[in-house]
C-alpha cells in the first residue's frame, strides 16, 4: 500500500517542530474539553427549570405542559387532503387508553403522550362529526416508536378514504394504505413538501461533511455530534438565556465555527503533521463522536427539548399544512447553500479549497497554503453544521443523540450525490429527504429509510462515484 501523501505543511523527517508547538497542542486539547465544560456550566439546573416552569403559570395549560418525550402527533384529512375538524383521536396500548385529543380546523391534534417506546394503536373516531371513513366511523392503525425509528415523536396521517375497521388494525396495518388507490394527491403533496424541508436541512449538514471529506479525505463520524452541538447551543441561547431564536441561531453558527476550528487545531492538524493515515483518523473520529455524545447525555439527559417556546402558526397552501418555521427553514437553507456555492466558485479561498480537493500536492506546488485552507474548511463546516442543527431542532426538537440518528442520512446523501462535491451534497440530500418522507405513504413508518438506501445502492451500482462525483483511476 502506498503511503498517504504528505501535506504541504508537514515538516521534513527529523526536523524539530516550530518553537512553542509542543506546548500549544495540550492547550488546544484543554480548549476543546473546555467547550464541553462550558455546556455543563450553561446547562439549566433543576432549580432553574422549576423557576422557568413557575414563570409560565399565567400562560394557558397547553402552553405550560411539557412536550412528551415519546408520542404521536395525528392529522386527519378527507379525500381531498383538507383537514377534518372535531375527530377524536385516542392512543392505546394493550387495550388500555393512554391519551386522547380532538383535531382542530387543520385536522391536527395535540401530541399524544405514549410514555415510552413500543407498539401503539391510534384510533380515530368521527362519530361526533358529519364525516366518516369508508363504511364506518372508527379506524385504527398501529404505530411503533423506537427501534428502527429515528424520531421519538412521530407525525401520522390518516384520511377518510380508508376503510373503517372499528378501531382494530388489520395485520401489518398502518396509517397508510398499501395500495396506490388509497393515497390521495393531497397526501403526496404534503409528504413531498415535508421531504423538501428535511432534504434542504440535510443538505446544509451534508455540505459541511462533504467539504471536510473533499479537502482531507476524512470520513468524519463525529460530524453528527456537531449537528447536536449547534442544536444545544440554540437551545441554551433561546430557552435558558431568553435570546430571540434568530440571535440564538447566529450564536450557534459562531460557536459551531469555533468548535470546528478547535477540532482541527487540537486533533486533526497534529495528526496531519505526523502523517497519520486516514483509517486511524477515521477511528479517532468514532472515539470523538462517542465522547461528545455521552458528554451531551451526561449534561442534558435523554429528554427531548424544544428550541423555542413560541407558538408557531401553521401555513396552509392547498392540501399542504406546514408550520411557518418549515418554510423559513427552507429559505435559510437555500441561502446558506447558495452563499457557500458562490464562495467556492468566486472567492480566492474557495478556489483554493477546490484546488486542494482536486489535487493536494499540485495545489501546494502552486503556492496554496494547504494547512490554512483546511483550517478554514473546518471553520466553515462547523458553522454550516451548527446551523443545520438549529434547523433540525425546529423540525424534530433537541435530543442528545439527534445528530447521531441523522448521520446515516448525511452519509447516504454525500455518497449518493458524489463525495466531496457541493452540488452532489445538495442533490443527494434532496433525494434522500424526499424519498424518506414520500415512501411512508406505501411503507410502514419504521421502514421509511429503506427506499432511500435502496436507491443509493442502485445508483452506486450504475455510477460508483455518485451523481456528480468524478471517476478516479486506481493503481
Amino acid at each position: 500500500m502506498n503511503a498517504p501523501p504528505a501535506y504541504a505543511t508537514a515538516p521534513p523527517p527529523g526536523t524539530a517542530p516550530p518553537p512553542g508547538t509542543a506546548r500549544f497542542r495540550p492547550a488546544l486539547l484543554v480548549a476543546l474539553l473546555a467547550m464541553l465544560g462550558a455546556l455543563l456550566l450553561a446547562a439549566p439546573s433543576p432549580a432553574v427549570a422549576a423557576e422557568a416552569d413557575a414563570a409560565g403559570d399565567t400562560a394557558t395549560a397547553s402552553e405550560t405542559e411539557a412536550e412528551p418525550e415519546w408520542g404521536v402527533i395525528p392529522r386527519i384529512v378527507d379525500a381531498d387532503g383538507e383537514g377534518v375538524e372535531g375527530a377524536v383521536v385516542e392512543l392505546r396500548q394493550n387495550g388500555r387508553a393512554l391519551d386522547e385529543t380532538v383535531t382542530d380546523e387543520r385536522g391536527i391534534g395535540a401530541t399524544l403522550d405514549a410514555g415510552g417506546e413500543g407498539e401503539f394503536v391510534v384510533v380515530v373516531d368521527t362519530s361526533a362529526i358529519d364525516a366518516s371513513f369508508d363504511g364506518g366511523d372508527r379506524f385504527g392503525f398501529t404505530v411503533t416508536l423506537g427501534e428502527a425509528n429515528t424520531l421519538p415523536v412521530q407525525r401520522v396521517l390518516a384520511d377518510l378514504g380508508q376503510t373503517a375497521n372499528d378501531g382494530i388494525p388489520t395485520e401489518g396495518g398502518g396509517s397508510r394504505s398499501s395500495s396506490a388507490s388509497g393515497v390521495s394527491l393531497g397526501q403526496v403533496l404534503q409528504q413531498l413538501v415535508s421531504g423538501l424541508n428535511l432534504g434542504l436541512i440535510l443538505a446544509v449538514a451534508t455540505l459541511g461533511l462533504s467539504l471536510v471529506f473533499g479537502t482531507m479525505g476524512l470520513t468524519n463520524f463525529a460530524h453528527g455530534e456537531t449537528v447536536t452541538f449547534g442544536a444545544l447551543i440554540g437551545f441554551l441561547c433561546s430557552i435558558v438565556f431568553g435570546l430571540p431564536l434568530v440571535v440564538a441561531g447566529l450564536v450557534a453558527m459562531a460557536a459551531g465555527a469555533a468548535f470546528g476550528w478547535a477540532q482541527d487545531a487540537a486533533l486533526w492538524r497534529p495528526m496531519r503533521r505526523r502523517r497519520v493515515a486516514l483509517v486511524p483518523m477515521m477511528i479517532a473520529s468514532i472515539g470523538l463522536a462517542m465522547f461528545l455524545r455521552f458528554g451531551y447525555f451526561a449534561i442534558f439527559g435523554s429528554n427531548t427539548k424544544r428550541v423555542t417556546t413560541e407558538t408557531i402558526p401553521a401555513v396552509t397552501l392547498g392540501p399542504v399544512v406546514m408550520p411557518a418555521s418549515a418554510y423559513v427553514s427552507m429559505a435559510i437553507a437555500l441561502v446558506a447553500i447558495s452563499v457557500t456555492g458562490v464562495w467556492l466558485m468566486r472567492s480566492r479561498m474557495g478556489r483554493a479549497a477546490r484546488a486542494v480537493a482536486a489535487n493536494r500536492d499540485l495545489a501546494a506546488a502552486t503556492g496554496v497554503d494547504v494547512d490554512r485552507t483546511i483550517r478554514l474548511v473546518w471553520v466553515l463546516s462547523g458553522a454550516l453544521t451548527a446551523l443545520a442543527g438549529v434547523l433540525l431542532a425546529l423540525l424534530n426538537d433537541v435530543s442528545y443523540d439527534m445528530g447521531f440518528k441523522a448521520l446515516l442520512l448525511m452519509f447516504a446523501a454525500m455518497i449518493l450525490g458524489g463525495p466531496g462535491t457541493a452540488k452532489g451534497a445538495l442533490a443527494g440530500a434532496l433525494l434522500v429527504g424526499v424519498l424518506t418522507e414520500v415512501l411512508v405513504l406505501w411503507l410502514p413508518s419504521d421502514m421509511k429509510y429503506v427506499g432511500a438506501l435502496a436507491v443509493l445502492i442502485l445508483v452506486l451500482m450504475v455510477r460508483p462515484s455518485g451523481i456528480f462525483g468524478r471517476a478516479e483511476r486506481i493503481g
